[in-house]
């Protein structure tokens, strides 16, 4: 009984010396194991920055503009048309100039004439004799064209005695001479407006032209393709419509022009008539006929 106890006693003793050093053994060693693991995560996360910081990223790469060609458009219409299309395109551009040159310069002849109109009004009317009126009057103005002819007329009409010229009138002399040089200025009134006329009518037709030329090679490329797609037939097709419009823009300007310029000639024209009725009067009738006639 007493050894029993005695064994009971160690075994127990035994127990709690075991489990005080488990406990000693295992209490320590997870603190010992998680103790460097802060360490280690610090150390791995400030290596990654302290490279970064380092090595600083490169640039970004400026985007790369890339240039698309337009299949269409006049660039195509000139690059991929041939002699024909690029000689149409070439006789509208020469009708265009010319249309335009020929109407600011008709313009500006016929703002020249109605002030040489102003002018003949305020100074050959208030001179003393028809001479005096010419000499006052600009060397290139067509009223002082018209004037020297009738003075001409009226001053050699018996020059020499006994010829051919004093046998007529001298009222039909004076106003054929005169009629004559009204004409030779409404002639060079005239002057250039047949070329507007001629591209006012014209042009379209020319255009057209362009056009059935285009839709003809534009059709046959299609068919040497085999494509008949929607894509494939609306830009040749539409450049070539592009020459009726050149024609209609060559056109339009053209016949606008002729009607005004011409509508502007016959009201400059109607002034030199009045003039030159005036001057015919003049030198039939009063002093200042005699003082012409007279050599004065």
């Amino acid at each position: 009984m007493t050894s029993f106890k005695m064994r009971m006693h160690n075994l127990f003793f035994a127990a709690l010396v075991s489990v005080a050093a488990a406990a000693a053994i295992l209490t320590p060693a997870p603190a010992r194991a998680q103790a460097p693991a802060p360490a280690t995560a610090t150390a791995t996360e400030s290596a990654p920055a302290t490279a970064t910081e380092s090595k600083p990223l490169p640039p970004a790469p400026a985007p790369v503009t890339q240039e698309v060609v337009n299949p269409y458009g006049l660039d195509a219409l000139w690059r991929q048309g041939d002699f024909v299309s690029k000689g149409t395109l070439i006789i509208l551009v020469i009708m265009s100039i010319g249309s335009w040159y020929i109407g600011i310069l008709k313009l500006f002849e016929q703002a020249k004439l109605l002030r040489q109109a102003k002018e003949s009004d305020g100074k050959f009317w208030k001179a003393n004799s028809v001479k005096d009126g010419i000499a006052s009057l600009h060397e290139d103005s067509a009223f002082r064209f018209v004037a020297e002819k009738g003075a001409y007329a009226a001053e050699h009409h018996s020059v020499p005695e006994g010829s051919v010229i004093e046998r007529v009138d001298l009222n039909a002399w004076v106003g054929m001479s005169i009629q004559r040089a009204i004409d030779t200025v409404n002639n060079r009134m005239q002057n250039g407006l047949a070329f507007l006329a001629t591209v006012g009518s014209t042009a379209p037709f020319v255009g057209l032209f362009g056009t059935v030329w285009g839709i003809y090679h534009a059709l046959t490329a299609i068919g040497i393709a085999g494509q008949a797609s929607i894509d494939k037939v609306a830009g040749p097709v539409g450049e070539s419509l592009i020459m009726t419009a050149f024609g209609l823009a060559v056109a339009v300007p053209a016949v606008l022009g002729y009607n005004w310029l011409v509508r502007r000639n016959k009201v400059a024209m109607e002034l030199i008539r009045h003039f030159g009725g005036g001057v015919h009067m003049t030198l039939l009738g009063g002093g200042r006929g005699r003082d012409v006639r007279n050599g004065a």
